[in-house]
């Protein structure tokens, strides 16, 4: 499928790569657009051969709509993890412009964390709660309810999110001490 904000070159290395690992050029683009949208570091994004909705980040944290089935997670992890590997090394664009973003990716919001902090390494959403990490900062961000908190991390290296069931104000993080809890965290 041809898109005007792709070259030539760059729609084939997305249909090999796609390919590579098992998916049309379709699901291979709209990953690619999605990661070029997060500056090749994260990616949300709606495509039925990625799983559905889903979202990527660089280093680990990976969730699809089709949260069981391991060995699709396995392969869309790859992809994503190739596809930035060529972002990183200039092969693929590194940043789209919100006008820009394919269909079937998600654009990304205006920044909702204060400007101080500027990019996260990773950032995501759980029920209505969105959160961004800054570990260089030692800083995670929570907007809940229409208000945004800014918490010190300490010596915690955050990882993915989850969330008590039913319960917006159990929010916890994963590092690499284990579990933390929000509520453990410091207010900036």
């Amino acid at each position: 499928m041809r898109d005007p904000q792709l070259r030539h070159d760059e729609i084939e290395k997305i249909r090999r790569i796609a390919e590579r690992h098992g998916f049309g050029e379709d699901a291979g683009r709209v990953m690619a657009l999605a990661i070029a949208a997060g500056g090749g570091s994260m990616a949300q994004f709606n495509h039925p051969e990625l799983g559905g909705m889903g979202q990527w980040t660089r280093g680990g944290m990976l969730m699809i709509g089709a949260m069981f089935d391991d060995a699709l997670k396995a392969r869309v992890r790859a992809l994503a993890d190739e596809l930035a590997g060529s972002v990183a090394a200039g092969d693929l664009p590194d940043r789209m412009s919100a006008d820009q973003t394919a269909p079937g990716s998600v654009a990304p919001s205006r920044n909702w964390w204060p400007n101080e902090l500027g990019q996260p390494t990773s950032s995501g959403a759980q029920n209505g709660c969105r959160y961004a990490v800054f570990p260089n900062l030692r800083r995670l961000a929570v907007e809940q309810d229409g208000r945004t908190t800014v918490y010190d991390t300490g010596d915690h290296r955050i990882g993915g999110a989850s969330q008590q069931q039913g319960s917006r104000s159990d929010l916890s993080f994963s590092s690499q001490h284990g579990t933390v809890r929000l509520e453990d965290l410091p207010i900036v």
